[in-house]
């Protein structure tokens, strides 16, 4: 098949890659939550050859990662698995956990349940890092991310923007402790938890 192909994740995975050396160092094994296209798994599996990197995704999207990781062939990058959040999460435990432009892609019941589904899943001392755009205080960070919004709402009214304050109380009922809030080019944000 033809790989799917996301241009973002060309333009953003350099500066992700940076938070990721900085907090992934003493992880083994990363899930990563909606793989998307599957680009940003074969990048970091090969930039981090310490860390197994589980691909993850809805069933639909499982073919266009496997794609991706059969043109790499990367020793640490087993088959991307599904994973929906709103249904059975894995029995394996994770000492990392990534996701990129998800959150705002998700309905607010799937965040919930995405972090709710966490604890089951993360070992004592783990990392969790998203990316993605978010506001603060209810207010957008950028013009740029107010039209983002405004076409997320136009292609679907679950989708949108989320607070950075409502997705942090998620996490610290989960037992995650902020780390690190990172600016990122093009008005997005890393944000790096640590489980208790």
């Amino acid at each position: 098949m033809e790989k799917p192909d996301a241009p973002s994740c060309e333009r953003n995975r350099e500066p992700i890659l940076a938070v990721l050396r900085d907090h992934f160092a003493g992880c083994s094994a990363v899930l990563e939550i909606g793989s998307g296209t599957g680009q940003h798994a074969v990048f970091f599996a090969a930039a981090l050859p310490h860390l197994s990197w589980q691909a993850s995704d809805r069933t639909a999207n499982l073919a266009g990662i496997q794609a991706w990781l059969d043109e790499a062939a990367l020793p640490n990058t087993p088959a991307p698995i599904a994973l929906d959040v709103s249904a059975a999460w894995p029995q394996q435990r994770f000492d990392a956990v990534f996701s990129a432009n998800t959150l705002h892609i998700m309905s607010w019941s799937e965040v919930e349940r995405l972090f709710a589904g966490l604890p089951g899943i993360l070992t004592d001392d783990a990392r969790l890092v998203i990316y993605g755009p978010f506001n603060y205080g209810g207010q957008y960070t950028s013009e740029s991310n107010a039209v983002f919004n405004a076409w997320l709402k136009s292609q679907a009214a679950h989708q949108g923007i989320r607070d950075f304050e409502a997705v942090d109380a998620l996490a610290r009922q989960a037992g995650l402790t902020l780390l690190e809030d990172r600016a990122m080019p093009s008005n997005n944000r890393c944000l790096v938890w640590r489980s208790a």
